[in-house]
This record gives C-alpha cells, sequence and structure tokens, in this order.
C-alpha cells in the first residue's frame, strides 16, 4: 500500500513524523509537505509563482507553498504511480466543527479526495502535545481497517483523537460537525515602528456539542470521524432564488 503524507504544519512538525513512523512499518510512505507552518491556509493554491520542492536530510520531500500545493504537485506531477490514500496530519490542535472551513490540514486531505483517492484529515484535540502516539495508532488502526475493508467510492474522513493516552480512548464515534459561536474580535496593537496591526482573533466557544457532534465526542474522550462532502449547493434554496429571480 502506497500513502502520500502532508500537513499544514510544515514537514519539521512532531505530528507528522510521528505520524510516517507509524505506517511506514504496514505501508510505502512519501511525504510532501510544506517547508513552513502553513495553518489556516485552507484549500488555497498557489498561482502567482513556481513552486520549488526539495529533500530534507530525513527523506522528507518539502514544498514552498500550502498544503493543498503539496499534495497536487505530488500527485499530478512527482509521483510515477497514484498512491492508495492521502493523510495529512497528525495536527497540532483539533479540527471541529466550524474550523473545517479553516484549516490547511483538512485542505490537503480533501485534495486528494477531489483527485480521486481516499483521505484522511487527522487532529490531536491537544491541551498537551503528548499524545501524538495515541493518535498515530489510531490512524494505523483506521488504515488497516481500509485495507481488509475498501470503500466502493472517494471518501473524505476527518478524524479528531482526544489528547490522553491510547489505553484511556473510550472509542470510536462517527459525528457530524459541530458548530462555534462567531470568532472573538480581531486584537489591535501597535509594531516596534508605529504601525498599528492587528492580530486575528481566538475561535469562538462551542455553540453546538450536542449529542453525535464532533466536539460532544472529544469530550467524551472518544475519537470523532466525520465522512465529509465537498458540495456546498444549498438545496433547499434552489426553489425559492428561482422565484426570486422570476
Amino acid at each position: 500500500m502506497r500513502i502520500l503524507l502532508s500537513n499544514d504544519d510544515g514537514y519539521f512538525a512532531p505530528g507528522l513524523v510521528a505520524l510516517a513512523e507509524a505506517l511506514s512499518s504496514i505501508a510505502d510512505i512519501v511525504v510532501v509537505a510544506p517547508e513552513r507552518d502553513r495553518s489556516g491556509a485552507s484549500n488555497s493554491l498557489t498561482l502567482d509563482r513556481p513552486l520549488s520542492l526539495h529533500k530534507s536530510h530525513n527523506g522528507y520531500y518539502y514544498v514552498n507553498g500550502t498544503p493543498t500545493d503539496c499534495v497536487h504537485l505530488a500527485v499530478t506531477g512527482m509521483l510515477d504511480t497514484l498512491p492508495d490514500m492521502v493523510i495529512s496530519g497528525i495536527n497540532n490542535g483539533a479540527n471541529m466543527g466550524d474550523d473545517t472551513i479553516y484549516s490547511g490540514t483538512l485542505a490537503a486531505a480533501t485534495e486528494g479526495f477531489l483527485l480521486g483517492i481516499p483521505s484522511l484529515a487527522v487532529s490531536l484535540a491537544n491541551v498537551s502535545d503528548e499524545n501524538f502516539s495515541t493518535a498515530a495508532f489510531v490512524t494505523v488502526d483506521i488504515v488497516n481497517r481500509f485495507r481488509k475493508n475498501n470503500f466502493h467510492e472517494p471518501i473524505l474522513l476527518n478524524i479528531n483523537v482526544p489528547d490522553i493516552s491510547y489505553n484511556n480512548l473510550q472509542g470510536i464515534a462517527v459525528t457530524r460537525l459541530g458548530r462555534r459561536h462567531k470568532a472573538e474580535p480581531v486584537i489591535k496593537s501597535e509594531s516596534p515602528r508605529g504601525d498599528i496591526v492587528y492580530w486575528v482573533g481566538a475561535a469562538g466557544a462551542v455553540q453546538d456539542a450536542s449529542e453525535n457532534t464532533d466536539f460532544h465526542a472529544i469530550q467524551q474522550n472518544r475519537v470523532s470521524i466525520t465522512p465529509l462532502q465537498i458540495d456546498l449547493t444549498q438545496y433547499n434554496q434552489l426553489e425559492m432564488v428561482k422565484q426570486w429571480l422570476k
């Protein structure tokens, strides 16, 4: 089995290293990741300049672009054969609810999905950074399940893992996305040169963590797995807009 790994925290990130080491025992691994942290890059492609591909001392490839660039470059130009799966992560922090819109971790997996490859986005809903191994073990288990019982269509799974030891996990829940309140206001400050600058504020508090949501699963120390789709069409408004345009 051939797996393409990427992330949004950069090719040097400990979550990526933990995932690559765990998966290398069951699959052939190729790592193509951003050269620096590109968290929040979402699904952006770099179209205003060429991309460069380099190989690190540890065998990982890195690109001067976004997570989406990395997967797109690897699948459409670098690799001789298509990977059997694309896995993005392990992200340093959760990607749940509305976070998925902005997530570079999810964007890398989404690009694989759009290219017809089963794809996983894996995140550690962390407080400490101490349990990347838990998320890595969970991912290995899911990949083994995939090998034994493959899906018959491309699939995109968003996986969030509690920041606890593997033995303390309370199982796996198949979930839907929860919701957050709107983000906190931007933070206004002054640069050393006297310019007014703004920092994007923290994510909002959780609004919908009801049963069957990803937020609820993490609160219960369960792994959350959410199947995602890309179609943004608001189907229940199609007729309304047609009538509005008459």
